[in-house]
């Protein structure tokens, strides 16, 4: 009998020690500054629709951001072009995004000739940092770079 109840007081006291430490060590894990930013947005290239259907949306995004990667389309590329944050600082009314040197990989032509080398950023003045102006909960802008002239809206969820 004394051994039931010290193995079901051990068990109680690990259970409690379990889930009591779980909430904290989640709430110790503060979200980034990009937070806000997490999903797929569509615009900015052009300007973005009145309405638009989520699985539209999502099957053409044009910017995606994450914790550690903001991905583009270009209009010349078929693939996203991926860019690693270094760092993101709230400034505020948004965001600005550092990323890391881009890696300079030449893809040959079937000649051996290179292609590409050049650094490929957001059409802004430097290639390395984004600045992200926020216009809503829905709704941002690239101000200063020339290659999003238009704002961009988030895909909805549904």
């Amino acid at each position: 009998m004394l051994r039931h109840v010290r193995l079901t007081a051990c068990i109680v006291a690990t259970t409690v020690l379990v889930l009591s430490g779980a909430p904290r060590a989640r709430a110790q894990q503060p979200l980034p500054p990009q937070a806000w930013l997490f999903g797929a947005w569509i615009g900015g290239l052009f300007p973005p629709p009145s309405v638009i259907g989520a699985q539209e949306c999502l099957a053409q995004p044009v910017v995606i951001f994450t914790r550690d990667i903001v991905m583009r389309i270009t209009i010349v590329d078929q693939a996203y072009t991926q860019r690693l944050v270094e760092t993101a600082r709230s400034t505020g009314n948004g965001v600005e995004f550092r990323f890391d040197r881009p890696l300079q990989v030449a893809q040959s032509s079937p000649f051996g000739l290179t292609q590409g080398g050049s650094e490929v950023g957001f059409g802004c003045e430097d290639p390395d940092v984004l600045h992200v102006q926020r216009h809503g909960d829905n709704e941002i802008s690239f101000p200063g770079c020339p290659e999003f002239p238009y704002p961009l809206i988030r895909c909805p969820a549904r």
